[in-house]
């Protein structure tokens, strides 16, 4: 009986990496970007790869370098982080609901390693999530991302001017790339996408709040008007017969 236990989650974990592939691929042009990004910047290759292993966050990253640069204190690019990741909260409680019951402490390593990729990844996959995919998930996109960090410090003032200018597209490409599956099974999530945008495109244009609770809210307030559309539909259709 333990070695069946074993073996179903050592192929869990190999699934959770397989699936993980696609993230590692798109975080690598990403990734050495932040690293050339970081470098001329002024800071060290430990210092990079240092941030890249204990913040682990494209946007709060880059973000931080552009604060660093113009000699923003450490307070306020501590804030400034903090409140570009507070959909994480949103993530990890979605996800939450789609996990099997473990430890709390395997919760709190593995939750680490959430992303927008990881979790648009794991939140489509069907059924419950167990722990050894998301370890693996996690696992190799995590390492990608701080590997591809240090390259991109060493070798990054070597590349092309055309293909370092071509970087800043790809995470975006490579998260629409990871919705489209989940977009041709659940119509729902393409709405809730599109209303997302339009709030976040008004809430931009009028430079009301930040950037981290303008995401925020747009996702709490589509996912309210969604939601309502649902139900309403849904009940309109069970009244119909």
């Amino acid at each position: 009986m333990a070695t069946t236990t074993l073996v179903k989650k050592q192929s869990s974990f190999l699934q959770g990496i397989q699936s993980g592939i696609s993230i590692a691929i798109g975080y690598l042009p990403v990734a050495l970007t932040f690293g050339l990004l970081a470098k001329s910047t002024g800071l060290a290759f430990s210092e990079t790869v240092l941030m890249s292993l204990i913040v682990y966050a494209g946007a709060a990253q880059y973000i931080s370098l552009s604060l660093i640069a113009v000699g923003t204190g450490v307070i306020e690019i501590i804030f400034t982080t903090f409140i570009v990741n507070i959909r994480h909260f949103l993530l990890s409680a979605s996800l939450n609901e789609k996990v099997e019951d473990d430890s709390g402490w395997k919760k709190a390593l593995y939750s680490f390693g959430l992303t927008d990729e990881t979790f648009a990844v794991a939140s489509t996959k069907e059924g419950t999530v167990n722990t050894g995919y998301l370890f693996g998930l996690m696992l190799i996109s995590y390492a990608s991302w701080i590997v591809n960090s240090g390259i991109g410090y060493l070798i990054g003032a070597s590349l092309p001017t055309t293909v370092q200018e071509s970087m800043g597209i790809a995470l975006y490409a490579m998260f629409v790339g990871l919705l489209i599956p989940s977009l041709k099974k659940h119509r729902k999530i393409l709405y809730l996408a599109v209303v997302a945008a339009i709030i976040n495109s008004l809430f931009y244009a009028s430079q009301m709040i930040s950037t981290g609770w303008s995401i925020v809210l747009s996702t709490l307030v589509s996912a309210v008007i969604v939601e309502l559309f649902y139900s309403k539909y849904e009940k309109e259709v069970d009244q119909n017969g």
